[in-house]
Parts: structure tokens; C-alpha cells; sequence
């Protein structure tokens, strides 16, 4: 059994094609993809409310979060916290956005300091980005 399957077993995800090939694609690239970058990468095999269906449950199983970033697409990443799950995800970690490549990554290392809030208000979710160039375009660029 592969490293896809183990995963969709370990959150009681049925093993479809498509199941497959979309975790395929995460566990391939280090950055947060969009439905639109999906379909690109998997081509025609599938359709796109297929490809909705499978991110939905994804996400509600805590295998992936969603990323809003400033591009104004919503991007999904694997959630490297085993702790995620259908009930809660724990993800509150900074995304970064690089303004050269138009990618996103997650900064799973970078400690997000507490916020400390009124108490008539209650977080549901943290949303924290930062906007750059990335390692791999800074590179490029001083080559």
C-alpha cells in the first residue's frame, strides 16, 4: 500500500481515482494549489465539481486546510498536524505568498505568538500571511 492510500485510510477516505490523484498532487508540490491548478495538473480526467467534491472532503476530514490569500483564489494545503481532524483543524500558522511566483506556502515552523481578544468575542479561525519573495526566487534571482 502506498503513501496515498495509507492516508485516505487513515481518514477513512474511500480510495477513488480521483482521491488518489488529488492527494498525488499535494504530496508532490510544497505549495498550497487551487481548485484551477488542479485541473490543470490532473487534466480532463476529471471533472471539476468531482475535484470540488473530493477538496470538500478532504478538508472536512482534516486531511487539507484552506488558505485565503491574496490573490483572491482560495488554495488548499496538507495539514501537517496530526492533530487535525473532522472536528477541529489546527492549523493556525503563517502563509506566505510570494509576489514573484505567485505561490503559497505554509510556514508550519513559525510560532504564531497567543492574541489575546476581549472576552465577548470567540476565534473561531486565524487567518496570518506574509507577502515576499520566496526561497526558491531569491535564489533564481541572485543566480
Amino acid at each position: 500500500m502506498d503513501s496515498v492510500q495509507k492516508l485516505l485510510l487513515n481518514y477513512g477516505l474511500r480510495k477513488t481515482g480521483c482521491r488518489q490523484e488529488v492527494l498525488r498532487q499535494f504530496l508532490q508540490n510544497s505549495f498550497a494549489l487551487s481548485h484551477a491548478d488542479l485541473e490543470k495538473l490532473i487534466g480532463d480526467r476529471y471533472d471539476r465539481v468531482t475535484i470540488y467534491r473530493t477538496l470538500y472532503s478532504f478538508e472536512e476530514r482534516g486531511l487539507i486546510h484552506s488558505i485565503n490569500d491574496v490573490s483572491g483564489a482560495v488554495k488548499f494545503a496538507l495539514c501537517q498536524e496530526e492533530s487535525c481532524s473532522q472536528q477541529h483543524h489546527h492549523d493556525n500558522h503563517i502563509h506566505f505568498y510570494c509576489t514573484s511566483c505567485s505561490q503559497t506556502f505554509c510556514l508550519n515552523d513559525v510560532v504564531i505568538p497567543p492574541i489575546s481578544l476581549p472576552k465577548t468575542y470567540k476565534v473561531e479561525r486565524l487567518h496570518f500571511s506574509a507577502q515576499g519573495i520566496c526561497k526558491d526566487c531569491d535564489q533564481a534571482a541572485a543566480s
